[in-house]
């Protein structure tokens, strides 16, 4: 047991090093479009399957109430919530389309669409990010290693360079995280439309 927690920290450890230099640009480039959507008084919508389901609604949880500090709220909605409306797409429909009708019905340009998915290939969230940019939101993945149609596409692609999935998601965690705290730093400084 304890060379398998000594393994995963270590595997953990060297990913964040890694990760580092590989994402940093698309890091900024996201917190940029995030605060130009503050700026604005637009929506982050967030979503994602499984683990990133989760990861996307810690995500929109901490603009929804707040990351450290106390601040006002920021608009943000997890697509992952409504089983119901989930549910009616996905039997009506097809479980490929249950994000990219919601983003249909909801989104309007300015919005940010930030979706989760360790592969990059999820069809579900392919299918959300063309409809994001068919109706003018910014975008932004969140993912690993593959996904090269979503790199060709979205605004802001932070890769976390592995193909394993629950580091994948570590690392999510960490950058999530950091943009918080960015733009909890910043928002004295927004005025917003």
């Amino acid at each position: 047991m304890k060379n398998t927690v000594v393994n995963a920290f270590k595997r953990h450890q060297e990913l964040v090093e890694r990760s580092l230099a590989a994402v940093a640009p698309d890091v900024e480039k996201a917190g940029n479009i995030l605060l130009a959507a503050i700026k604005t008084n637009n929506c982050m919508f967030t979503c994602g399957n499984g683990g990133s389901a989760a990861d996307s609604q810690h995500f929109s949880g901490e603009f929804l109430c707040r990351y450290k500090d106390d601040r006002r709220p920021l608009k943000a909605m997890a697509l992952t919530v409504d089983t119901s409306a989930m549910t009616a797409i996905g039997n009506d429909y097809h479980f490929d389309l249950v994000f990219a009708r919601k983003v249909q019905a909801l989104g309007d340009a300015g919005d940010v669409l930030v979706a989760f998915t360790t592969s990059g290939t999820s069809k579900n969230i392919v299918a959300a990010v063309k409809q994001a940019k068919t109706q003018g939101l910014k975008t932004i993945v969140f993912t690993g290693e593959g996904g090269n149609y979503l790199r060709s596409t979205a605004d802001a692609v932070i890769a976390v360079p592995s193909k394993e999935t629950a580091r994948i998601q570590e690392v999510h965690q960490i950058i999530y995280h950091a943009l918080c705290e960015h733009i909890d730093a910043m928002l004295p400084t927004i005025h917003t439309a």
